[in-house]
């Protein structure tokens, strides 16, 4: 059985916040949360224009998991940053495959080894 990919999205809002979300089918979805589709996230609904202004690959559902979980405690510059390639989904995945593998929880805000979260 082939396992779905899923992948990281980040949407900018008109008032240039940025929303972040897990799929597995990026163009579905952001028309679901563009067109405030029932299965649009509540928080979007009415805070249009929308734009996708980062989609990737991540792997399986629960790795997207971790790092959506990861991604929306960044501060907003760093988000930027994550959208502008300074920042590559590869080092946040690697920075929790670190912490998995050390049995210690990520801490964003105090954690040297994820200082760029900063």
């Amino acid at each position: 059985m082939k396992t779905k990919q899923w992948f990281l999205y980040l949407i900018r809002c008109g008032n240039g916040r940025l929303y972040t979300g897990i799929t597995t089918d990026g163009k579905r979805r952001f028309e679901e949360h563009k067109n405030g589709d029932k299965r649009s996230a509540k928080y979007l609904r009415g805070k249009g224009p929308l734009e996708m202004v980062m989609i990737k690959k991540i792997g399986s559902q629960g790795t997207a998991l971790k790092i959506e979980a990861i991604v929306k405690k960044m501060p907003k510059f760093k988000k930027e940053m994550l959208v502008d390639g300074k920042i590559t989904v590869t080092e946040i995945m690697e920075t929790l495959n670190t912490a998995l593998k050390e049995k210690r929880p990520i801490n964003i805000l105090h954690d040297n080894t994820t200082a760029w979260l900063q």
